[in-house]
């Protein structure tokens, strides 16, 4: 089979490898026919994530049909199309139990980083009972991929964990697809302001068409002075969500958070942060940390088979999975080309 492999530091290549085969009982086989790359494929092509090594199969995001199953598997069939969650769970172990499965004892995220993923005609899915979900024939598939990785990523680590509620004043940082599928999830629960910061002024103009109620170019230099005149006697924001994952932006959230607010990180840091406790030691803040679970899938499944989430924006650029490195390119330089998600078809 064809497969994407991250063979060093900024270099991806499409190479001849073997079909996976099913290794224990718990196991699937899927065949791929749409996927998509993260930006977390990007921090491992750069080195960021040390557990992702040159030579694996990279991708944890895809909807296929199963090409077949262990022996212990029940209610999955070959033939059945599905979706890959990002996080491998076995749901059984204490951290699954706990709805922790990103810390799964025998998976996690595993698909891309610690085991082949999912950029590859097949892929093995350990734990498929876990970690596939059985698709309606009525959906778009291609959209569908959204719900592998970059919707619950960001419901979870930025609305749920950011404690967004009726009312209240939003702030995300990074108007990239996480960040938009953060906005998307937060517009759920009514906040007053949601407001929308990028340096990208057409992501910006693409995160008003999502809803935004306000958006700044946090390059401008009375950025920080334009946001905080948004809320509600230049306090602050009750929940700021950090979608970017660098230095700056997390500086950015400290100066946004209001009193009793929560700085939720949802971004992938690969360098070192500061924290100002010298200025915020006093303001009753919370910061949040989380790497996706997945658990929230099937209520963001019945959402999107009513329409009621739309995430057909989010898909800017489409490819056949032979043109995989040239999505990269394009992915790589988002901003040049206006890119959100990519869409790969197998």
């Amino acid at each position: 089979m064809k497969a994407l492999v991250y063979s060093g530091t900024g270099k991806v290549a499409l190479e001849d490898r073997p079909k996976p085969t099913i290794s224990s009982p718990t196991d699937a086989i899927v065949k791929l026919k749409y996927g998509t790359i993260c930006g977390t494929d990007l921090h491992i092509i750069k080195g960021d994530v040390p557990t992702a090594t040159p030579g694996r199969i990279l991708g944890h995001e895809g909807v296929g049909t199963i090409d077949e199953v262990g022996s212990s598997v029940a209610g999955l069939d070959k033939g059945d199309t599905v979706l890959i969650s990002c996080i491998t769970a076995c749901g059984t172990c204490s951290f699954c139990r706990k709805g922790m499965s990103s810390h799964c004892e025998h998976g996690g995220w595993i698909l891309g980083n610690t085991i082949d993923g999912t950029q590859a005609e097949y892929v093995r899915i350990p734990w498929a009972m876990s970690s596939l979900y059985k698709l309606p024939e009525t959906v778009n598939l291609a959209e569908a991929v959204m719900l592998s990785d970059a919707l619950p990523t960001g419901f979870e680590c930025g609305t749920l964990n950011g404690k967004v509620q009726p009312g209240c004043s939003v702030v995300i940082i990074g108007a990239g697809a996480v960040g938009l599928a953060a906005m998307m999830t937060a517009r759920l629960y009514s906040p007053a302001t949601l407001v929308l910061v990028d340096v990208d002024n057409s992501r910006l103009e693409t995160a008003k068409q999502f809803g935004a109620t306000h958006t700044v170019n946090s390059k401008e230099p009375d950025g920080v002075e334009r946001l905080l005149d948004l809320t509600a006697n230049r306090q602050g924001y009750d929940a700021v969500i950090e979608a970017v994952g660098i230095p700056i932006t997390f500086q950015l959230c400290q100066e946004l958070v209001a009193p009793g607010g929560v700085i939720a990180n949802v971004g992938v840091h690969g360098k070192k942060v500061d924290l100002h406790l010298e200025r915020l030691w006093d303001k009753n803040i919370s910061i949040t940390t989380r790497l996706v679970d997945a658990t929230t899938i099937p209520m963001l499944l019945r959402l999107f088979e009513t329409n009621a989430l739309n995430v057909s924006r989010l898909i800017t650029h489409r490819y056949n999975f032979g043109e995989c490195e040239k999505a990269y390119e394009t992915f790589k330089a988002a901003a040049d080309h206006q890119a959100l998600k990519v869409s790969i078809e197998f």
